[in-house]
């Protein structure tokens, strides 16, 4: 699996995961599965929604600043 989900795509998959699996434990929802889902994609960097549309926010990071 090639990386997908880019850096500012990732902080905003965990910010809205972390948000939404409390808010599902909380509120005893099913909206909390969905929150696990974004934490997932944040944390392997990789949507397998993104695959079928082509799109990647991922940018490799150059060698320089290693």
């Amino acid at each position: 699996m090639k990386p997908n989900v880019g850096s500012v795509d990732r902080t905003l998959r965990l910010v809205a995961g972390i948000g939404l699996a409390i808010g599902g434990v909380i509120f005893e929802s099913y909206w909390g599965l969905i929150g696990v889902a974004l934490l997932a994609t944040a944390v392997f960097r990789y949507c397998p929604l993104y695959v079928p549309f082509k799109i990647s926010t991922y940018k490799k990071e150059s060698e320089d600043s290693v």
